[in-house]
């Protein structure tokens, strides 16, 4: 997805409609004079439209580019499962396939709310099953621009939210929060993300490091609609400002309600997963 907030396709009298453009939004959403209500309200009516998908399986292809330019691909199997309990967070499940030096490894999330995620790790080379320290999730995930905590699912409650502004983002209207998590260990002192004001999809994900320097930017791309419902983005692309180096995360395949339940998403699953 290309990020264009400069006007220049559009004209004159089109730039001067558009903060009245921004009043017809959603009802009931408080107004830029509460700008920590505005945020939150925002966060979760996207939350909500993601609301009932029950458990999803697909494929992705992870192309990891390094500063200078040389490219390697991994390909993975993800699968996620609803957690019912509103009071914590989705459990999925990691599972690489190629290249055969990675094969077989996988990893497992579950995710909570104020409390530490809970990850584990399977490694063939070992035969074992490693937990993730919880406070190492702001480490590179398998090399690539993502952390471990960035694989994990966006709960409302793990974040303080404040509403900035509404811009353009391409063709739509954003709008722009920033969120500070509220959980220990987390690698980021704050992150800004654009979320569009039509479907309430996210758009783009900017990260400030510890010490609240920009370390990397999040897209998002090619949105396909699922069971007239739920949005999935078919392409991210990580670009670390740091590092240089960028993470492309290509889905494919994706399936809703497979039949998952919890008996796949355990630690001794993660041994079969392979």
């Amino acid at each position: 997805m290309s990020f264009n907030f400069k006007l220049t396709h559009l004209s004159l009298a089109a730039a001067l409609l558009l903060p009245m453009a921004a009043w017809a939004e959603r009802p009931g959403l408080p107004g830029p004079d509460q700008p920590e209500a505005r945020g939150k309200a925002i966060a979760e009516i996207t939350d909500a439209t993601n609301l009932g998908f029950g458990d999803t399986t697909s494929e992705m292809e992870m192309i990891l580019t390094n500063a200078n330019g040389d490219v390697s691909e991994r390909r993975l199997r993800f699968n996620t499962l609803e957690n019912k309990d509103v009071t914590d967070g989705d459990w999925s499940m990691m599972i690489f396939d190629e290249p055969a030096d990675v094969a077989g490894t996988a990893m497992l999330t579950y995710a909570h709310i104020l409390d530490p995620d809970e990850q584990w790790m399977y490694l063939p080379a070992l035969k074992r099953v490693k937990r993730i320290s919880s406070v190492n999730k702001s480490g590179p995930f398998m090399g690539s621009e993502f952390a471990f905590e960035d694989f994990s699912s966006q709960e409302v409650g793990k974040y303080s939210y404040k509403w900035l502004r509404d811009e353009p983002c391409g063709e739509l209207t954003c709008h722009v929060v920033e969120r500070r998590p509220l959980y220990q260990y987390s690698g980021y002192t704050r992150t800004v993300a654009w979320t569009d004001s039509t479907d309430y999809q996210s758009r783009k994900v900017v990260y400030y490091d510890r010490k609240d320097a920009l370390l990397k930017t999040l897209t998002f791309g090619d949105y396909q609609l699922y069971l007239d419902k739920y949005w999935r983005a078919h392409e991210l692309f990580m670009e670390n400002h740091v590092t240089k180096k960028t993470t492309t995360l290509r889905w494919e395949d994706y399936a809703f309600q497979t039949g998952l339940t919890a008996e796949d998403f355990t630690q001794n699953s993660l041994k079969r997963a392979r």
